[in-house]
């Protein structure tokens, strides 16, 4: 059974298109009429629920490993999450769809599976979503935003297609800031996401619902996509880790695109094991996508516990603290400094600017996301918020001229950077967002100029690595005066996402952010 979203936050009203006959939907918590007045659970599996129920902490390995050994099922862990989700997404507002039937007929069917013998990965059993643009049969696919409510895809994404035959318990479609054009996780239309750690302050955005479920322990890993960092500022802001893989490392077949030359799938997770392990099951060549890659996809967890004696952690000079907080900075140094004292060596680098780069990666992707929206752009406007009609309009006019020679350049800028740095450094290490999760009544009030001047400010230390098309990784690192996370941003060279999870690991494992969680219950 479908369950929508109950209640939307203040903010501008759409007209809504007439609902399809036959589909309904349901406010979360509420059970259908024929089930009310009895009995909803044996007691046997009340007792399988009490017991997944503690599980809301663990990480996704750690509930696959306990799945796996027979001590919990995939279906008292699927009702975990479920319960939770029903008690507190009506205020983080993570999730746009959830199919409670799906999800159960799927853990059934694993722990039958399992039963057998048969254990089809590592990801048997456990609870994940996708972000709203991604498509799964039966759900609709929103994109965030009105006009595309009731468009059903006939079958799932390459990415989420990969999950399941890994074993995965797919739980619904989670919110995102309206077609992916944002940093901050606002929503017109299904509710603006609240940061877990702070309500009333920004998840991050794009894949803002993925980044927040997660936080949350509503799933245990995510898939979100990243166009101008919308995996990494989720990431940062709800103190997660998110991974934007190598530009063609997993498919995007069946992911409704921003910009085909910039967008990336990649997982948000717990832990760097856990994000690892949703990455190794959905990296590798489609042949449904022209763009995915046909380099094999290496051996991403046996480097996690090698730790990182010898390898070189370049540190810029210039750009990346430039307008910093004053605490990110600090936490972001002293995080180098920890990996310094495990064995990294450090270097400073003065990087080539990355400003004529974000410029032509910014034209490129305008124009394409004029392309891909144009009909909904130019025919039903007054569907869509204003600031993603204005980012829209924008691409409008960028001549055909203006993007084939950003094309040209951002290639060229590209080939130099990865020439010039990665003789010098294994790996990249820098803040991944300017400051701490700013409240939304900052970030999103006044001006509309004003509003995009600040998202384009909130990116600038993510926007770079889309145009250059490295693997990149966001780890927690700290947290703010405030209490909010602070996010360690690691790149490296193309392909080699096993080098930037090996250091993020190394990371992980001598400081405990990883243990922390948002004050929800």
């Amino acid at each position: 059974m479908l369950l929508g979203r109950g209640s939307r936050a203040p903010g501008p009203r759409h007209p809504r298109r007439p609902r399809p006959p036959g589909r309904r939907r349901r406010a979360l918590g509420r059970r259908p009429r024929a089930e009310r007045g009895t009995r909803r659970v044996p007691g046997r599996a009340r007792a399988g629920r009490a017991r997944a129920r503690g599980v809301r902490n663990w990480t996704l390995a750690s509930v696959a490993a306990a799945i796996a050994a027979g001590r919990l099922s995939a279906l008292e862990v699927t009702e975990a999450c479920l319960d939770r989700i029903r008690r507190l997404d009506p205020r983080l507002r993570a999730f746009i769809t959830v199919d409670e039937d799906g999800a159960r007929r799927t853990a059934r069917a694993l722990d039958d599976e399992r039963a057998r013998g048969r254990r089809r990965g590592p990801l048997h059993g456990v609870p994940v979503a996708v972000k709203d643009l991604c498509y799964l049969p039966g759900l609709p696919t929103s994109c965030g935003t009105r006009t595309r409510e009731y468009f059903v895809a006939p079958r799932p994404c390459t990415a989420a297609r990969r999950l399941l035959e890994a074993g995965a318990v797919l739980l619904g479609k989670l919110n995102m800031t309206e077609l992916a054009l944002g940093p901050f996780g606002d929503n017109p239309h299904h509710g603006d996401v609240q940061n877990p750690w702070r309500p009333g302050h920004c998840a991050g955005g794009s894949s803002s619902g993925s980044g927040a479920a997660v936080a949350a322990g509503l799933v245990f890993g995510a898939i979100g996509t990243d166009t101008g960092g919308s995996i990494r500022l989720p990431a940062a802001c709800c103190g997660v880790v998110g991974i934007k893989p190598t530009y063609g490392r997993v498919s995007r077949t069946g992911v409704m695109p921003l910009s085909w030359s910039t967008d990336h799938v990649g997982p948000l997770a717990r832990t760097v094991e856990d994000a690892a392990l949703l990455l190794a099951a959905m990296a590798g060549w489609d042949p449904a996508d022209p763009t995915s890659s046909r380099r094999p996809v290496p051996d991403l967890l046996t480097p996690l516990g090698r730790g990182v004696a010898g390898l070189r952690v370049g540190v810029p000079e210039n750009y990346y603290f430039e307008g910093v907080a004053g605490e990110v900075a600090a936490a972001v140094e002293a995080a180098v400094r920890r990996l310094e004292a495990l064995g990294a060596r450090v270097v400073a680098l003065r990087l080539p600017d990355p400003t004529p780069m974000v410029d032509a990666a910014t034209i490129i992707a305008r124009a394409e996301s004029a392309a891909v929206h144009h009909r909904i752009a130019r025919e039903r406007p007054e569907e869509l918020g204003p600031a993603v009609r204005a980012r829209l309009e924008l691409g409008f006019h960028i001549s055909a001229c203006d993007y084939l020679q950003a094309c040209r350049l951002r290639a060229r800028l590209a080939r130099a950077f990865v020439d010039d740095v990665f003789r010098e450094v294994d790996v990249v290490a820098t803040p991944t967002t300017p400051e701490p999760a700013p409240p939304y009544k900052e970030a999103t009030a006044g001006a509309l100029r004003d509003v995009v001047t600040r998202m384009t400010a909130f990116s600038r230390l993510t926007r770079p690595w889309n145009g250059l098309g490295l693997p990149v990784v966001s780890v927690p690192c700290g947290f703010s005066g405030a209490g909010l996370p602070i996010g360690l941003q690691l790149a490296g060279r193309p392909f080699d996402e096993a080098t930037v999870l090996r250091v993020a690991a190394a990371y992980e494992r001598a400081t405990d952010w990883v243990t922390r969680r948002p004050p929800l219950d």
